[in-house]
Order: C-alpha cells, then structure tokens, then sequence
C-alpha cells in the first residue's frame, strides 16, 4: 500500500518531527483514519513511528470534543511564577528599594520620579531579597506604582538681557510689515563645516559593490571642506544653499546674499526697494561684526 508519492511522504515526516509529542501523535492518527484499512501500518511506516502511536492517535482524535482542543503543549503550573502571582510581598520589596531614590510632583500625588534604572532596581531586588525578576516585571512595577521617567527642561536663565521681549515684539512687527507690502524676508544660518573625503556618512545607497570608507574623520585626510550657507524665504517657503569652500566668514554671507538676490530675488520682487533679513546673531552673520554690517551695506 503506497497511495502517497515519496515526496509527499518526505514531507509529511519533515512535518511530523517538527510537532509536540501529543501533536505527533494526534497527526499521525488523523492521516490513518483518512486511509481506512491498512492505513496504520502504512502511516507508521512513513513517519518512522510504532504502529501503538498510530492507535492511539486515532482514539484520541475520535473522541475529541470541542474543549478538549487546545494549544497548550506543556502542563500548567511548570516554570517561574508569573508576577501578578507573586502578590503583595514583591511590591512591597519593591517600594522598599525605592524608599530612598523616589521624588515626587508636589501638584500630583500620582506621578513619582526615581534615578535608578530598571537594572539597578532589579539586582537590588536580588541583593536585598533573593527576588530575581526581569525588566520587564521592573517596568510592570514602575508603571504600576505611578513611576514615570524624566526629561531635561531647559528653564534655567543664563543671562538676563534688557528688554528681550521688546525685541521680539519689534521683529514680529516688521515681518508683519514686510510681509503685508510683499517685500521680501529672509533667515539667513550658516550649518556645520563638512570634511569631504573617504568618510562615512549616514544612509544608504542601492550599489553592487561594498562601500568602505576610513574608520575614523581624521581631519589630516581630508580632500577639502564644505560650508553650507543657507538663506530661506520666510513669504515663499523656498530655501536656497550657497556652499563655500574656505571659512564661515563675512564675506561667504554677503556673497551668499548677493547670488540670492541676483539670481532669484531680483525676478522674483522685482518691484521691493527693501530687505528684512533675520539672522541668528552669531558666526559669519553676527550683529556685532563690523565687517558683516559694512558688507551688508
């Protein structure tokens, strides 16, 4: 008796081994009972199995019912216990640990901040009381007992400066102004210094070929350097980049400025007479420069 083709039978083997136990067997008496008689010894054949385990996979898959079906493979009750289990006792330990390390939201009783890290709170758990838990119980725990984590605020003054809001208030009006006559506003920023050569850089590129650059930007190997000069038109939502090659000076931001404006500027405010140009008030553009304000002019 052979109704199955050898690669067919490699297959269902290849699946057999790959089961549980009780699922072997299950699967083993189920193919069985679909061949009828003479279908048991050919099947333990085939799967390498006592013809006992084919019987008896047949008796079971025949009396199934409904709630017998399951995915369980193990019995419960083995392995480590689970943490809700385990009660009162480790949220206790637990807030002990924490007794020293806890701050609080004096508006929010709720809310609690500690500077231990869910490793340390872990092995003290384990130094102290013998408890071993995982990360992720530690992180149960926090978030449980209202435990959140911080993040830096940068509201500390470094300097008081004379009437900075008035400063704003007098820029916000301008752009109003500029803008409301169409002349032209614009940001001007000078970004990070680039070293080109052999270096790495971030992202990906579809090739065929592995890319290998130098392991470390060591200056010394460089083949020159870009300095990326930006301008953004407030009005039109366009940016524009000058790159120069030599240093973050002056001159590279009026030159930048100057290409602007006979570039794009002139076609697109052919009518304006003016220019509100926001900087940020250092480097090559810095107010306090002379020779940036005398360019400018």
């Amino acid at each position: 008796m052979q109704p199955y083709e050898v690669s067919l039978e490699k297959s269902m083997k290849a699946l057999y081994d790959s089961l549980s136990e009780k699922d072997r067997r299950r699967y083993a008496g189920i193919e069985a009972l679909k061949l009828g008689q003479g279908g048991r010894n050919y099947i333990a054949q085939v799967l390498g199995c006592s013809r006992r385990t084919v019987t008896q996979g047949a008796k079971e898959i025949s009396g199934l019912s409904g709630r017998e079906v399951d995915h369980r493979i193990r019995e419960p009750g083995a392995g480590r216990k689970p943490y809700p289990l385990q009660g009162a006792e480790i949220d206790q330990k637990f807030l002990a640990v924490l007794h020293d390390h806890t701050a609080g939201d004096p508006m929010n009783e709720q809310v609690r901040w500690t500077n231990l890290t869910m490793g340390e709170i872990g092995q003290a758990l384990h130094d102290d009381y013998g408890i071993t838990v995982s990360k992720q119980v530690v992180r149960q725990l926090l978030r449980q007992h209202h435990y959140r984590r911080r993040q830096a605020q940068k509201k500390i003054t470094m300097r008081e400066v004379p009437l900075r809001n008035a400063q704003f208030e007098k820029i916000q009006r301008l752009r109003a102004d500029y803008a409301a006559t169409g002349d032209p506003i614009l940001s001007m920023d000078s970004k990070k210094k680039e070293h080109l050569g052999n270096f790495y850089r971030a992202g990906k590129l579809y090739t065929l070929e592995e890319l290998r650059t130098y392991d470390h930007d060591f200056t010394s190997f460089d083949e020159g350097v870009i300095i990326p000069h930006s301008l953004y038109d407030v009005g039109l939502n366009v940016g524009y980049i000058q790159l120069g090659t030599s240093h973050d000076t002056s001159e590279l931001a009026i030159e930048s400025l100057r290409r602007w404006w006979h570039q794009h500027g002139s076609r697109l405010y052919p009518h304006s007479r003016r220019l509100l140009l926001l900087c940020e008030g250092g480097g090559s553009n810095d107010a306090r420069h002379f020779l940036f304000k005398q360019d400018l002019q």
